[in-house]
């Protein structure tokens, strides 16, 4: 699943890639290894505003949940969402109907399973630096507090044959949207179907991935730094 990704290219770059402003332009800052266990901040663009770059928090919280106790167990199961299956799912379904996103990246971070050894890998596209992930957001309201937290889901799909090599044990990898289909995922008024055809892998031919050294998984050394993407052979 995708639970470790890179947007590792400052604020314009991004605003240039999707002709749209950050809300607060000042406060992001290039990510070299974001992971979705922090419920972190990361750059969307939603249906709903998209000329904006907004920031919100990985790990999607549905609006019927109703306590913060139950908000914060949810998340931890919602980092990803399973396209086959998000028009069915409780925690995704809303979402997928009327809350979609996209999510920048310039490459994401997955595990090969050999002998019982990880090797961790990052995987970008060729062509493009910025490319695009598709997502679901949410927002929640805390009614202890009346905070709105605004959250996000990525969609996972089949692994294409380079992926199911990589990622050879769960064989998924993210939804990639290729530029000509963002402005579809957009739509307010997007059919199940043309939903699902967006949703399938891309080429493996318009991806690259490398290995890279086990930095990634360090408890003791930051892991957000440029050396984290630098290719490492085993």
């Amino acid at each position: 699943m995708c639970f470790h990704n890179a947007l590792s290219v400052i604020a314009q770059k991004v605003e240039n890639r999707y002709n749209a402003k950050f809300e607060q332009q000042s406060k992001f800052q290039p990510i070299y290894h974001g992971h979705a266990f922090g419920f972190m901040n990361w750059p969307v663009i939603t249906n709903e505003k998209i000329n904006i770059i907004q920031e919100y928090n990985w790990g999607l919280i549905p609006a019927w949940v109703t306590s913060n106790a139950e908000a914060q167990k949810i998340r931890t199961y919602t980092f990803n969402a399973q396209s086959e299956t998000a028009f069915e799912k409780p925690s995704f379904r809303n979402s997928i109907k009327s809350k979609r996103c996209l999510i920048p990246s310039t490459g994401f971070f997955e595990w090969q399973t050999i002998n019982s050894k990880k090797y961790p890998y990052f995987i970008s596209l060729k062509e493009q630096e910025i490319f695009s992930m598709a997502g679901l957001w949410e927002e929640w309201k805390d009614i202890q507090t009346g905070k709105i937290l605004s959250t996000f889901s990525i969609l996972t799909t089949a692994a294409n044959p380079m992926m199911e090599k990589i990622h050879n044990i769960k064989k998924r990898m993210p939804v990639i949207l290729m530029p000509e289909y963002e402005n579809d995922w957009l739509l307010q008024n997007l059919s199940k179907e043309r939903t699902m055809s967006l949703c399938r892998p891309i080429n493996d031919d318009l991806m690259r991935a490398y290995t890279i050294s086990k930095l990634i998984s360090s408890k003791k050394e930051n892991s957000n730094i440029e050396e984290v993407q630098k290719e490492y052979k085993y």
